[in-house]
C-alpha cells in the first residue's frame, strides 16, 4: 500500500503546485520505480481490489435504484390516460359530514391564513366541522384564538383545541382531535397550505365507493419562483407528487398519504390501528397499514392544493431529514409484515421495499465520494477508454434516470414551457448530492433506533418574490456542523477535478463537478443563506 500513499502525495502536490519540479520528479521516480504503473487493473494487491470492488458495488446499488426510478417514469407515461374515475356522485342532501383538522405548532405567521382558507371552504355548513389542533407554545395560540372566535361569531363550526402536552407530536394531535370529531370523513391541512374553496367537493365523491379509504391531492407551490432554492425544491417535489404518486396509484401499487392536502375515511383510520407515533412519518405508516388492511387509495394528479416552500435551506434540510428518517423507521416496522403478506404480489412487495429504503443511497453516496481519490490512484494510467468502458455506463444510467424522473414532472405540468425549467436539472441533481450528509445522519439514527422529536418546517407566509421579511423573523433553523463537512467535501472534489484533468481522465470530470456544486451550494447556503435577501431588504428599506 506504500505506493498508493506516495501516489496520493504526488497527486496532491502536482495538482496544488506546492513543490518544485525537482521534488516532484523525485516523488514520481519513487512512485513508478522500474517503469511500473501504480496499481494498474492488471496487477492489483488485496487493498486495491477491495477499494475498486467497494466502489463498483456502490455504483451497482445506485444503478439498481436508478432502474427503479426509470420503471416509475415508464409507468407514469403508460398509465397517464387512466385517471381515477368517480363511480357515483353524492346528492347534495346525502353529502357525508366532514371534519377538517388543522395541526399547528408555533405557526404565528401562517396560522390565520390557513384558518381563513378553511373557513371559506364550499361545503354545507351543517356538515362541516373545523378543528384547529394547536400545540403552540408561543403567540400562535393567541393568533388562532382570535381567528377562531371571529369565524365562530360568523356562524362557522370551528373549535380551537390546545394541548399543553405534545405527546406524539402531530400524530398525537390528530389522534386527540379524532376522538372528539363528528365527521365520517377527516380532511387534514398543514399550516403552510391554502386549500381552494372547492377542494372538499373534488375529493368527497370518491368516498361514494365504500372501499376507498383515502384521497390525496397534489401539492403545488405558492412561491416556487421566489428564489433559486425554491425553484429547485419545486422540481424535486414535483418528481414525487406528479410522477411517483400518480404512477404508483394508477399501476396498482401502494402509495402514501402525504400528511396534508388529503381526506380519510374515519373507519379506515380506526380499523387500521389509528394514528401511531413510533415513527416520524406517521402519515406513511398509517397509509401502508390501511392498504395492507384492504383499503383502496385514490390520487388526484390534476387537483392541487397550493403550499409554501421553505425559503431557508436549513429548514428544507430539516424537512428532508425528517422524511428520510421516518421512511427508514417505517421500513423497519412494516417491511417484515409486507414480505409475509400472501395477498401482495412480488411487484407490490418490491415497490414497497424500494419506496421505503431509497434513502439508503445517502450514506452510499458519501462512501463513494470518499473512495473517488483512492480509485483514481488505483487506476492510474489506465486511460480514457477503460474508464468509459467501466464507469461511464453505470454513472450515466444513474444520472439519466434521475434527470428523466424530474423532467417527466415538468413536461406534464408545463407542456409548452417545460424546457425552460429543465435548465435547473443539473442543480436539482447536485442539491440531491449535497443533501446526503443530512439525510445519511437521519438514516443512521433510524437504523440504530435513535428517537428524536418532530421538527416542524418553519413557514413565513412568503407569497411574492419581493418579500424578504423572513430574514428578520423567528424560527430560523440553526446551522449545526454539517455545513462544515459539506464545504470540506466541496474542496475535496475541487481537488479531484484538478487532479483528473491533470491526469487526462476526463470521463469522470462532469460527475465530479456535480458533487462539487452540490456540496458547495448546500454548504454555503447553510452557512450564509439569506445574505443576498438581507442585502436586498436593507437596500429597499434605505
Amino acid at each position: 500500500m506504500q505506493h498508493l500513499i506516495v501516489a496520493a502525495v504526488a497527486a496532491a502536490v502536482r495538482s496544488a503546485g506546492f513543490l518544485g519540479a525537482d521534488l516532484q520528479t523525485l516523488i514520481a521516480s519513487t512512485s513508478r520505480a522500474s517503469g511500473e504503473n501504480i496499481s494498474s487493473l492488471y496487477r492489483m494487491d488485496s487493498l486495491d481490489l477491495a477499494i475498486v470492488s467497494a466502489y463498483f458495488a456502490i455504483l451497482l446499488v445506485l444503478a439498481i435504484y436508478g432502474g427503479y426510478r426509470l420503471r416509475i417514469v415508464y409507468q407514469f407515461w403508460r398509465f397517464l390516460d387512466a385517471p381515477p374515475v368517480v363511480r357515483r356522485r353524492f346528492d347534495e342532501a346525502e353529502l357525508p359530514p366532514i371534519t377538517v383538522q388543522l395541526p399547528l405548532f408555533n405557526e404565528r405567521y401562517v396560522a390565520e391564513r390557513i384558518v381563513d382558507a378553511c373557513a371559506a371552504l364550499d361545503y354545507p355548513s351543517d356538515r362541516l366541522e373545523i378543528q384547529v389542533l394547536d400545540d403552540s407554545t408561543d403567540e400562535t395560540r393567541d393568533v388562532v384564538a382570535a381567528a377562531v372566535a371571529r369565524h365562530a361569531a360568523a356562524g362557522i363550526r370551528i373549535v380551537h383545541l390546545h394541548r399543553q402536552d405534545r405527546t406524539g407530536f402531530k400524530a398525537g394531535a390528530l389522534e386527540k382531535g379524532l376522538a372528539v370529531a363528528t365527521g365520517k370523513l377527516i380532511a387534514v391541512f398543514d399550516a403552510d397550505f391554502v386549500p381552494r374553496p372547492d377542494c372538499l367537493r373534488r375529493m368527497v365523491d370518491h368516498f361514494a365507493d365504500e372501499t376507498v379509504g383515502m384521497v390525496q391531492m397534489r401539492w403545488s407551490h405558492i412561491n416556487r419562483d421566489y428564489s433559486l432554492l425554491t425553484k429547485v425544491q419545486a422540481i424535486m417535489l414535483d418528481g414525487h407528487f406528479v410522477v411517483e404518486q400518480a404512477a404508483r396509484n394508477r399501476s396498482g401499487a401502494f402509495f402514501n398519504f402525504n400528511g396534508t392536502a388529503g381526506m380519510w375515511r374515519r373507519e379506515a383510520i380506526e380499523w387500521s390501528g389509528g394514528w401511531q407515533h413510533d415513527t416520524l412519518t406517521e402519515d406513511t405508516d398509517l397509509s401502508f397499514r390501511a392498504q395492507l388492511c384492504g383499503w383502496r387509495f385514490v390520487y388526484l394528479l390534476d387537483d392541487d392544493v397550493p403550499s409554501e416552500l421553505p425559503v431557508d435551506i436549513n429548514a428544507f434540510k430539516a424537512q428532508q431529514r425528517r422524511w428520510a428518517k421516518g421512511l427508514i423507521e417505517v421500513a423497519i416496522k412494516l417491511l417484515p409484515r409486507v414480505w409475509r403478506d400472501p395477498r401482495l404480489t412480488l411487484a407490490q412487495r418490491c415497490e414497497l421495499f424500494f419506496r421505503l429504503t431509497g434513502n439508503i443511497s445517502a450514506p452510499l453516496i458519501i462512501v463513494m465520494a470518499v473512495l473517488n481519490l483512492p480509485v483514481l490512484i488505483v487506476r492510474y494510467n489506465q486511460g480514457l477508454f477503460q474508464l468509459l468502458l467501466l464507469d461511464a455506463p453505470i454513472l450515466l444510467f444513474s444520472t439519466l434516470s434521475v434527470a428523466l424522473f424530474y423532467a417527466a414532472g415538468q413536461v406534464y405540468l408545463d407542456p409548452k414551457e417545460w424546457h425552460r425549467r429543465l435548465v435547473y436539472l443539473p442543480l436539482v441533481m447536485a442539491l440531491g448530492i449535497g443533501m446526503c450528509f443530512s439525510n445519511a445522519k437521519a438514516v443512521f439514527e433510524a437504523l440504530f433506533g435513535m428517537k428524536s422529536s418532530f421538527v416542524r418546517t418553519p413557514k413565513y407566509r412568503i407569497e411574492t418574490a419581493a418579500d424578504t421579511s423572513w430574514i428578520t423573523k423567528g424560527y430560523r433553523r440553526s446551522r449545526g456542523v454539517l455545513p462544515l463537512l459539506e464545504l470540506a467535501f466541496a474542496a475535496y472534489f475541487l481537488g479531484l477535478i484538478v487532479h483528473a484533468i491533470s491526469m487526462g481522465v476526463f470521463g469522470t470530470v462532469p460527475f465530479y463537478v456535480l458533487f462539487f456544486v452540490g456540496f458547495a451550494y448546500t454548504g454555503l447556503q447553510s452557512m450564509f443563506g439569506g445574505i443576498e435577501w438581507f442585502g436586498r431588504a436593507r437596500r429597499r428599506s434605505s
